[in-house]
């Protein structure tokens, strides 16, 4: 309960008597809770927001208003500060519903921060906003990276705001990716090929071990005499790889492929994260 206070004066000759301070409460009729349908982010994904907020009073509340920041935080050390923002509207995506009941789309007001109007929530009744907004450039990517998310309820005879909050952390694992290279083009018969697999991660985890990462190949036409190395590194079969000369099947070991983490740098112009991915390479080299 929002608590004011009041005191009176009273003035009589040249006499000023003030009165005792009177407190009264105000009995916030609005209350509100949000909520992430996921924990965690990467860069890329849309991310479902909750809205939930209950009208507890007698009358209807008309002119609601809900505000949310798309976690929206200063960059410096611009002069002015730079406002940036996380995470984007899904244009179209928003849903409201009152007492269970689908209702028409409500009036996007503004995207960037994100605003919806044009709601009446009735005496002793309950709203579910659903919307869903992207994780942009601008969102923190590293292991403590977060996006605290905080909208506003508003409302006609609202006094007291109703502020709800939600934290998305980033995800902490691997995101692997794989590219495939050939030399020398032409290949003569009988000639020594290399293949060169560069193995990139953008994630903030190491891809370790436990990740049991594998590279699979088959190798048409078939190799022989196989040299194979990782980082440099000579493996040897089957402590490190497997290969079947027969089909042109090759594997690594599980756990054998090992990435290190990307490293993330926020340009501090722009506020752009800019991801430096860790690197490994395998290179198979073999007889057509």
């Amino acid at each position: 309960m929002a608590q004011f206070t009041n005191q009176a004066r009273l003035s009589y000759n040249d006499t000023v008597i003030n009165s005792n301070i009177a407190v009264g409460e105000i009995l916030e009729v609005l209350s509100g809770s949000k909520t992430a349908l996921s924990d965690n982010y990467a860069i890329g994904d849309d991310v479902t927001y909750v809205i939930s907020v209950v009208n507890s009073g007698s009358t209807a509340v008309s002119g609601i208003t809900v505000t949310d920041d798309l976690g929206a935080y200063d960059l410096g050390p611009l002069l002015p500060p730079a406002t940036l923002y996380p995470l984007t509207y899904v244009d179209g995506s928003v849903r409201l519903f009152i007492n269970g009941v689908l209702q028409p789309t409500p009036t996007v007001l503004s995207t960037t921060p994100l605003s919806f109007g044009g709601i009446t929530l009735p005496a002793n009744s309950n709203l579910i906003l659903v919307y869903e907004a992207s994780v942009n450039e601008f969102a923190p990517l590293g292991t403590d990276g977060t996006i605290v998310n905080t909208a506003t309820v508003t409302g006609t005879g609202i006094t007291t705001p109703v502020e709800v909050s939600e934290t998305v952390r980033a995800a902490a694992e691997p995101n692997l990716t794989i590219i495939k290279s050939i030399e020398p083009i032409p290949i003569a018969e009988n000639g020594r090929v290399t293949y060169t697999f560069v193995i990139q991660n953008y994630g903030n985890t190491a891809a370790d071990a436990t990740a049991n990462a594998i590279v699979e190949d088959t190798f048409d036409p078939l190799l022989s005499d196989l040299v194979v190395s990782f980082n440099g590194a000579a493996w040897t079969e089957p402590a490190n790889y497997t290969y079947n000369d027969a089909t042109g099947e090759f594997a690594t070991v599980a756990g054998q492929i090992t990435v290190p983490a990307a490293t993330y740098t926020q340009d501090p112009d722009t506020g752009v994260q800019i991801v430096t991915p860790g690197v490994s390479t395998l290179t198979v080299t073999g007889t057509i």
